[in-house]
């Protein structure tokens, strides 16, 4: 397993839901906001259709302050949502589209999702918001370095990126060591509080990234590290 690159300064994160980075990339962005690397977060939801106990009105409101806090909480400042639905995510023109418009808008160097393969890591089957959300911004890469796909949106192409991340990936190919970073990670996932207050199960939010974070600093080489699956542009 190699290790990132981080001879980078901008890094777009693209995500479907608040909580998406949480469970094991944001220690890798707070290691990166240390270093005074910019990073940016996107996500295409609100995560309205999190809560089964609460009204989609309110838990978008929750939610979407709860990532906003997750953000502070790891050196970002920039939170943006797309708005689009919860659960219903679509893989086609108009989400490429959407996430291209990111991409070209803000210009990143490195661009950071979610697994979009079928099963995680230990098993179990991929949801659809993530399968369809990380392929999208696979593609959406390519479609925002050409000039002559989406030329309605009236933005210049962005030829810049120079590798895509996708966390929590079976086929994982690359780590970030976050050695020294995992505090700042664990602290980002509790700040979804209310979010974990009404799964109505006990989560341990540091037993389940220090895990993570063993496993993936074993399989480096180091103390913690987070893996992700890269494709180069």
């Amino acid at each position: 397993m190699d290790e990132v690159p981080e001879d980078w300064e901008r890094a777009l994160t693209i995500v479907a839901h608040p909580d998406d980075l949480e469970y094991g990339a944001s220690a890798a962005i707070a290691k990166w906001t240390a270093q005074g690397k910019t990073v940016t977060e996107v996500l295409a939801t609100r995560g309205e259709a999190g809560i089964d106990s609460m009204d989609p009105d309110e838990v978008r409101r929750i939610r979407s302050a709860e990532q906003v806090e997750a953000a502070r909480r790891v050196g970002v400042d920039d939170v943006e949502f797309l708005d689009l639905a919860d659960g219903v995510l679509e893989y086609g023109l108009a989400l490429r589209r959407a996430l291209a418009g990111a991409i070209r808008w803000h210009r990143p160097e490195v661009v950071l999702s979610i697994n979009f393969r079928e099963s995680f890591p230990g098993g179990g089957f991929n949801m659809a918001d993530h399968r369809v959300l990380g392929l999208a911004v696979a593609d959406a890469i390519r479609d925002a370095a050409n000039r002559w796909v989406f030329r309605d949106l009236d933005l210049e192409p962005w030829q810049g990126v120079r590798f895509a991340l996708f966390g929590g990936s079976p086929q994982a190919t690359h780590y970030v060591d976050v050695t020294g970073h995992l505090q700042a990670g664990i602290d980002s996932l509790l700040a979804h509080r209310v979010y974990f207050s009404n799964l109505g199960a006990e989560f341990d939010a540091a037993a389940f990234l220090t895990g993570i974070a063993e496993e993936g600093g074993s399989a480096a080489g180091v103390e913690h590290a987070m893996t992700f699956e890269m494709i180069e542009s």
